[in-house]
């Protein structure tokens, strides 16, 4: 990381960034309330669609990629599968797991929010930009 001091255009672009960021989340939660489900159950669906060469994943992965607590994890799930959006199933390789599935309802909604998410990050591309980045890079080149 540099040493350079931080300058107000450093802040300004911080800030701006964290400002962007937020827009994004504002925009996410109301497209998600709209679709019936809350931002927290939008990202469980699509840590759920997206996990790495499969299509499930157990409690304590999905607490792991939400940042959440094993409990806090446990009382979404059990929300998501009561408006029919997935389902637990016996772990395959251990009985103790519980798998968490993606049921077809949770199959469709996903694939209609993803689309909608990623179109809006499509639209907002180059608008994020990090502060100090090009000091960083002249300090990279020159070591």
């Amino acid at each position: 990381m540099s040493d350079a001091p931080f300058r107000k255009q450093d802040f300004e672009t911080l800030s701006n960034f964290r400002y962007q960021l937020r827009r994004f989340q504002h925009w996410s939660e109301q497209l998600t309330r709209r679709a019936g489900v809350t931002n927290l159950q939008y990202l469980l669906m699509l840590h759920l669609k997206g996990f790495a060469e499969r299509e499930w994943a157990t409690i304590s992965e999905l607490a792991a990629r939400l940042q959440a607590q094993h409990h806090g994890t446990v009382a979404l799930v059990t929300r998501c599968e009561k408006l029919g959006l997935v389902e637990r199933r016996p772990g395959r390789h251990d009985g103790r797991e519980v798998e968490v599935h993606l049921t077809a309802k949770g199959e469709r909604l996903i694939a209609r929010l993803a689309r909608q998410h990623r179109d809006e990050l499509v639209r907002l591309e180059g608008i994020f930009a990090v502060p100090g980045r090009a000091e960083l890079a002249e300090g990279d080149a020159k070591n």
